[in-house]
């Protein structure tokens, strides 16, 4: 053929180029469709994947510490633990200068041994009142009787008017001393006396006998002991020649045994949730490591409800924002590795199954 047809030569290449857009024509309206609908599958398989469950990660290992303070004060002469030993309940921490009160203590007997000797000169008192009120009644019958004598001798007008009276004196005289002697008498009777609070016993010796068991106890507490059993934390207060002033904590015993999780959930994931519920605990720090456990209680105030500055929403500008409560999560298993106070961890709670048994 002498030359080809230059209009079929153009069909024939116009056919692939049209061939090609189709098929990116058919792509993109693919993709259009495509992509919505696996974002559609994806939110699907994340709801039904999520349903039944609650999740967050704004949670904590909480553990049970206790603040040791000295109930006396003074400067601490003995330490016997260090950061992070582990002590026994009733082990010996510190030791505060006992000297000061060794001497309250001997102050104490001293003052007890007085009020002791008070009760004795007392009761002496008490007897020698008794006998002056015997002798003051015989001393008023002599003086009754000379005091008739007189009287009858005047009578007769044997004697004289200042005799008389002399007489008549010493009878008012013995029955003075009479009356003085049962005052006495009356006076130490009620120092003796023993009242109702403290049966069988004087007042002043059982207030000195107090005394000295106040002393004796703060003898005591110069040696301060472990509340609870528990790691030491926090004891860098914790040094000889230190001031231990009284109530201030000088170390913190923590309770490795009471781990427990405080998950803050938002107040919208609280509609099925229930106590006794099963969680899992996934720990940040040990990744792997996933716990049983179940919800022990659901707090009673959101998180600003208990805050130092709780929010003041009654204003012109309030904006809504979602409350988070604080719900506590009981782990129902040891742990592999040692749970740290303060450690990061997230709580999944499982609000489509029956609650766990209390004691399970």
């Amino acid at each position: 053929m002498a030359e080809a047809d230059p209009q079929m030569a153009d069909r024939m290449d116009a056919a692939p180029a049209y061939a090609s857009g189709a098929r990116d024509k058919r792509k993109r309206l693919l993709l259009i469709v495509s992509v919505p609908l696996l974002l559609i599958v994806a939110a699907l398989g994340y709801w039904l994947l999520n349903l039944g469950k609650v999740s967050t990660d704004n949670a904590y290992v909480r553990q049970d510490n206790v603040g040791v303070a000295s109930e006396v004060g003074g400067h601490i002469v003995d330490v016997r633990v260090k950061e992070n030993q582990l002590v026994a309940k009733g082990a010996l921490l510190f030791t505060i200068d006992p000297e000061p009160f060794e001497v309250k203590l001997r102050q104490s007997d001293a003052s007890l041994a007085e009020a002791q000797s008070s009760v004795t000169a007392l009761q002496n008192d008490e007897a020698l009142s008794g006998a002056d009120a015997a002798a003051a009644r015989s001393d008023i019958a002599f003086a009754e009787a000379q005091l008739r004598r007189q009287e009858a001798l005047w009578t007769r007008g044997f004697t004289t008017k200042a005799d008389l009276d002399a007489a008549r004196h010493a009878v008012e005289q013995a029955r003075a001393d009479l009356l003085a002697a049962k005052a006495r008498a009356t006076e130490a009777s009620a120092k003796l006396a023993r009242g109702a609070a403290v049966p069988g016993e004087n007042a002043q010796i059982a207030a000195a006998r107090a005394q000295r068991e106040q002393a004796e106890l703060d003898l005591r507490r110069t040696q301060v002991r472990a509340p609870i059993a528990g790691r030491i934390a926090q004891s860098e207060r914790l040094q000889k020649g230190q001031m231990a002033i009284t109530g201030l904590p000088m170390v913190t015993i923590i309770d490795e045994d009471s781990s427990y999780i405080e998950a803050n959930f938002k107040e919208t994931q609280l509609t099925d949730m229930r106590v006794g519920q099963p969680a899992e605990i996934e720990i940040d720090a040990y990744p792997g490591v996933t716990l049983k456990g179940h919800v022990l209680s659901i707090g009673a105030g959101t998180g600003s409800e208990f805050s130092v500055l709780p929010a003041q929403n009654a204003t012109g500008n309030w904006v809504k924002v979602t409350q988070r409560v604080p719900v506590r999560i009981a782990i129902d298993e040891k742990s592999p590795r040692q749970l740290i106070a303060g450690l990061s961890v997230q709580v999944t709670v499982f609000t489509n199954r029956a609650p766990v048994r209390q004691g399970n």
